[in-house]
């Protein structure tokens, strides 16, 4: 595979009218579970960093990165917002002289916590740097921490845990620390231990410097500290932590590791410099603790960003193919001077500007009025603004150095994903993948002469959001939305309302079933027509085979002899996957099957593409019905955290819903109860969790994957699609 290069490695990265250089930036991203205290710390972060002088709370509905009026009203972040902040260090002891009282550029991205809006994550997560994963300290690690956790693996994206909410009755720092190891496989040590928890939690245990980071109590929110020796009770804890942390550093890091072998003193500067570097490699975790409510810990956490999580400059060269070849991958090196490349994260309809394109600089510069190419398309667009976005507000720039995110106006014929770059430096960048709609409801106007406008919002809203799917049903013509869960489509009515002024009227929620098969069969097509002039002539044969979930759809040409022309293979093919959309048990699309195509037979004069894939589309349909198919439902992975006391109602009730209890887990004075359940069970769940609950429970859910549906339902789920 043949790699290409956007522009040598320059020793000096920076273009000269750079404010920050590129090694003082960096792109993180603040993700977990809902509720873990993402926004809250976001908002603590924006305020030591002085970009806000009033710190907002999300239960007021007033924190910055939550600025739309839907997640003022519910207290959740819906949409990822970006923000842009400066930090300085503290002066202390192994600190990089680079960075030693300079002003960091921070970019954070704040990311929602429901899986419903998992399409913000993975799409911040495709740009970012470094993420900073908060945990709670009392839940520890929750079903979305885990799935927030695979898709920074995915991305390759370093990290930092934060263990928040350290002064909530029960909160256990080790015990979460314990958690993070055993459930995500993470070589996790901790920099920052809680000094004390609950009422007592007084601030943090700088491990690496031996002393105690004490928090006063004057009502300043948090701004004021002071540093004290470590008390004898807690001396031993920390050293023990301290020699755990050296040791494990030893055995990774070859560079320590030969200091140590040569017998070299290794020294706090030494210790840090290896912690950044297996940090960025993705081999260690750095672990903080703190709360960002009570306003303890932010400042050690961001000290920590600064010093472990990289900078572009840090990290490998973005990696595209090459436009007309795609074996040959490319190189995109983080410089200013070299060609530019960005990648297209996220799009928003804003009310004043009109379509805002978010983007990441991974090369070069952009400047407003530049062209830039979108290779997806083949077509040139010039820059009409570009803006720094913080939160919801626009501050208009001139240009976005290697590095940057930043939105762009004026592009027009753009999707999520897309790579836009100089002209002259044709880049196919890998984009963000996005997971399946799971749910689907049918919508109507409410005034047909909204039908228009209904029309407009809802390919904006899909513009915007990969996850959303919007399609026109042939049976019945009406149209059907499709979405990651219930709180998603209607989030996505309740803006239709707002924001385009069309409401709405929704029918039950339909699910998202699949069909599959449980035995290989073969299938033979015939297309014979004669009209009296020239006619259609295809005949196919084939072999299907189930495969095992997640492999989607797979075929292969047997062909020999020339049974089946060369030039109709590629309409087999065609009519092999057209046959897949609809299976025969319900009319829901087929997947994970293998098909072999076999042979069949032509006509000199009348075969023709069309003709054989028809005969592809019959020949599937029979070895379908040959093969024994069965009709696949949704499930999800659903926690519940209740009071004891409700344990017995609420396991109950997960099993009228044919849920399956996979652990039950004491948390306190708590139970966390994990457990499968079919999707088509859990509509309307959260208003008879509280009610089983006396409002005292709560939940989450993600889908987990495909099941096949009971017999005794089979027949239900057909009546209600016909």
């Amino acid at each position: 595979m043949t790699v290409l290069a956007s522009a040598p490695s320059l020793g000096n990265p920076n273009h000269p009218a750079r404010k920050r250089p590129l090694e003082r930036t960096r792109n993180i991203g603040i993700a977990a579970h809902i509720d873990a205290g993402k926004t809250t710390l976001t908002e603590r972060i924006l305020f030591y960093t002085g970009l806000i002088h009033r710190m907002g709370e999300v239960h007021e509905g007033a924190a910055t990165t939550d600025w739309m009026e839907q997640e003022r009203e519910r207290g959740i972040t819906i949409t990822a917002a970006a923000v842009t902040c400066e930090w300085t260090q503290r002066p202390e002891e192994g600190m990089v002289k680079l960075l030693a009282g300079q002003a960091v550029r921070v970019n954070i991205i704040d990311t929602p916590g429901h899986v419903d809006f998992t399409a913000e994550v993975e799409r911040s997560l495709r740009v970012l740097d470094g993420v900073i994963a908060v945990f709670c300290g009392v839940a520890g690690v929750q079903p979305q921490s885990e799935t927030v956790w695979r898709q920074a693996e995915k991305y390759r994206v370093p990290r930092i845990a934060f263990i928040n909410k350290m002064d909530r009755v029960g909160a256990d720092f080790f015990a979460v620390l314990e958690d993070i190891r055993e459930k995500l496989g993470a070589v996790a040590f901790p920099i920052l231990v809680p000094i004390g928890s609950e009422e007592s939690l007084q601030g943090q245990y700088d491990i690496l410097n031996h002393r105690a980071i004490v928090y006063t109590e004057s009502g300043d929110s948090g701004s004021t500290y002071r540093i004290e020796e470590i008390p004898a009770a807690d001396a031993k804890m920390v050293r023990e932590a301290f020699e755990a942390l050296k040791e494990g550093l030893i055995d990774l890091d070859e560079e320590l590791g030969l200091m140590f072998l040569g017998e070299e003193e290794i020294g706090v500067g030494d210790l840090k410099a290896a912690l950044r570097r297996q940090t960025i490699a993705g081999r260690v975790v750095p672990v903080a603790g703190g709360s960002a409510f009570k306003n303890k810990g932010i400042q050690g956490l961001l000290d920590a960003v600064v010093d472990y999580l990289p900078s572009p400059i840090d990290l490998p060269p973005a990696q595209g193919h090459d436009v007309d070849d795609h074996t040959k991958l490319i190189e995109a090196f983080p410089t200013d001077h070299a060609k530019a490349c960005s990648l297209a994260f996220k799009l928003w309809s804003d009310k004043y500007v009109g379509k805002l394109v978010f983007f990441r600089v991974y090369s070069g510069m952009i400047s407003r009025g530049d062209q830039v190419l979108n290779p997806r398309t083949g077509k040139k667009e010039r820059i009409g603004r570009l803006i720094q976005i913080q939160a919801n507000e626009h501050q208009d720039i001139d240009v976005a150095y290697c590095g940057d995110i930043a939105a762009m106006v004026g592009v027009k014929n753009v999707t999520t994903g897309d790579t836009l770059c100089d002209p002259a430096f044709p880049i196919l960048l890998e984009p963000p993948s996005f997971p399946e709609p799971v749910i689907s409801m049918a919508l109507e106007v409410r005034s047909t002469a909204d039908h228009d406008k209904m029309a407009t919002a809802l390919q904006r809203l899909r513009d915007e959001d990969p996850t959303f799917m919007v399609r026109t049903d042939e049976d019945t013509g009406q149209t059907i939305i499709s979405g990651m869960g219930e709180l998603h489509l209607e989030v996505i009515r309740d803006r239709m309302l707002r924001e385009f002024k069309v409401a709405t009227n929704a029918g039950k929620p339909q699910i998202a079933y699949r069909e599959t098969l449980t035995k290989a069969a073969e299938g033979e097509g015939k297309l014979i027509k004669q009209t009296g002039g020239k006619g259609q002539y295809g005949h196919v044969i084939l072999r299907v085979r189930p495969c095992e979930r997640g492999h989607g759809l797979t075929r292969e040409s047997k062909v020999v002899g020339g049974e089946i022309p060369k030039e109709f293979i590629n309409a087999c093919f065609n009519g092999i996957q057209e046959a897949t959309t609809n299976g025969v048990i319900a009319g829901y699309p087929v997947v994970d099957l293998h098909v072999d195509l076999l042979g069949g037979s032509s006509h000199d004069v009348d075969s023709s593409e069309a003709a054989f894939k028809m005969a592809a589309i019959f020949a599937m349909k029979e070895a379908f019905r040959s093969a024994e198919p069965a009709l696949l439902e949704p499930i999800m992975a659903l926690e519940v955290t209740t009071p004891d006391e409700s344990q017995g109602d609420i396991m109950g009730d997960l099993s009228r819903r044919r849920g399956r209890i996979l652990s039950i887990e004491s948390r306190g004075n708590v139970s966390a109860i994990r457990a499968d359940v079919p999707l088509s069970e859990v509509f309307g769940y959260a208003t008879d969790v509280r009610t089983l609950s006396s409002g005292r429970a709560s939940y989450s859910m993600q889908p987990a994957r495909f099941e096949e549906v009971p017999p005794v339902l089979v027949e239900r789920i057909i009546a209600e699609r016909t």
